[in-house]
């Protein structure tokens, strides 16, 4: 598979993110052959977080992958920390570290190649993150940095006391929620199209050498289910088919060819545990879709233009 520069790291990462946060629904031989294949596909940079399945996602997914050092070698390992269910979110130096701890523990593991902050903390003190990220990489822990769902405000405030770069921000983007897309090219209207209701994230995150790791990118709203083959998407499904139809692959090839034909070059975060799925996924890697086919799809799923 073919690979881009996971922000300003130097680290080479496939285009696409192999997500793990429903792994622990599969049962029997079913973990060890989905990671197998993916592993086949090339798609070797896996997502997870301390909260998916309470912790038990990380440790299937150890089993799975038969975790050793030789393994580890093939392997690229993201986890995500600051949730706490019935709490709120923490982004506190000794909860950074207490996560970092369980997961590397679960995932069997003596580091961590990625490390996102997940969900803002509305109390988090950046001096306290700096302080975390630099006892987590002097120890060799984690070796990159990032955040999730975060506005540039933010990543401005914690770049200032961070002397890590910040290397990706996984954010929420389909076909159905483009928003960060289609406020820019409203710019200068007065339809509701154009208000900002992002700090313009995406401009930012290419700007500063932010990749931006797509998550949910078959979901239309807020997890309500996937537009593909949805009726409450009939134009937008035609023109994915017909275009489907023209390359010859499936429609869940050609909704991931759409995000992967930007030229922000979005590392997709896929969300299946279906090894079919996962490898029509993959096969967008090979297809560069005309700026006409992009546009048509963008705008068949109600998204306008001035």
């Amino acid at each position: 598979m073919r690979t881009i520069n996971l922000g300003k790291t130097g680290l080479a990462v496939p285009v696409i993110a192999v997500g793990c946060m429903r792994i622990n629904r599969l049962s029997g031989t079913e973990p060890e052959t989905f990671v197998k294949t993916a592993l086949e596909l090339g798609a070797n940079f896996f997502d997870h977080a301390d909260v998916y399945g309470g912790g038990t996602c990380e440790s299937i997914f150890a089993e799975a992958v038969g975790m050793s050092s030789s393994v580890r070698e093939k392997v690229l390992l993201q986890t995500k920390c600051g949730i706490r269910p019935g709490i709120a979110f923490d982004f506190s130096k000794d909860h950074i570290l207490k996560s970092v701890d369980g997961s590397l523990t679960r995932l069997k593991t003596d580091y961590i190649d990625v490390l996102l902050l997940h969900r803002p903390d509305a109390l988090v003190e950046p001096e306290e993150v700096a302080e975390a990220f630099d006892i987590l990489h002097a120890s060799g822990k984690v070796r990159h940095f990032g955040v999730s769902n975060q506005r540039p405000a933010l990543i401005r405030l914690l770049q200032k006391y961070v002397k890590q770069p910040i290397a990706a921000n996984q954010l929420q983007l389909s076909i159905t929620n483009a928003t960060m897309i289609s406020q820019s090219l409203h710019e200068n209207m007065l339809d509701d199209w154009a208000v900002d209701r992002d700090g313009s994230v995406l401009d930012f995150c290419r700007l500063e050498n932010i990749t931006i790791q797509p998550w949910s990118p078959f979901q239309c709203g807020f997890f309500e289910g996937v537009f593909l083959g949805n009726k409450k998407f009939p134009e937008l499904n035609a023109k994915i088919d017909e275009i489907a139809g023209k390359y010859s692959v499936s429609n869940t090839t050609i909704a991931m060819a759409w995000l992967l034909r930007h030229p922000a070059a979005f590392q997709p975060v896929t969300g299946t545990m279906n090894t079919g799925r996962l490898r029509d996924c993959v096969k967008a890697t090979d297809i560069t879709l005309t700026r006409e086919e992009w546009y048509e799809i963008y705008l068949a799923a109600g998204n306008t233009l001035p």
